[in-house]
């Protein structure tokens, strides 16, 4: 780790300042979204799920499908609804509005009929169709301005 003095001479850490950049070229990489790449990706993830949760049953499968899935729909909502935040708050926010819509469309689903494995992923098409549309919409918008 990387020190700076300062004038009494006791020395303090210098972070690495290259995480919040990082962050923040993921999320204007994802934000983008040209060809509708990364909402391509996010139903890749979905029917990975799907193929894990029907037969395979692997927690690192799941787990890594989750984590991706999480990352671009939280940063497709994020992006869409609290864009003067910084990229940390975005994404913390994201995600909380992600697991917001899945419960949603979720309990919804339950209340038609029984929540299983193909109604789950049912629950997750539309809320990452919903997430695309919303940043699609709100990068139309902030561009006519």
């Amino acid at each position: 780790m990387e020190r700076m003095r300062i004038q009494n001479g006791s020395y303090i850490p210098v972070t690495n300042m290259n995480q919040g950049k990082d962050l923040s070229t993921i999320e204007k990489s994802v934000t983008q979204d040209k060809k509708f790449l990364y909402t391509i990706i996010s139903y890749s993830v979905i029917l990975a799920t799907f193929m894990n949760l029907s037969s395979f049953q692997s927690p690192f499968i799941g787990f890594t499908a989750t984590i991706i899935y999480f990352l671009i729909n939280a940063i497709f909502l994020g992006n869409a609804f609290f864009q003067k935040e910084n990229a940390f708050f975005r994404l913390a926010f994201g995600v909380l509005l992600l697991v917001m819509l899945i419960g949603f469309v979720g309990w919804l689903v339950m209340i038609i009929y029984n929540l299983d494995v193909i109604r789950f992923t049912l629950a997750l098409i539309i809320a990452t169709t919903l997430s695309s549309i919303l940043n699609r919409r709100m990068k139309t918008k902030n561009a006519a301005s």
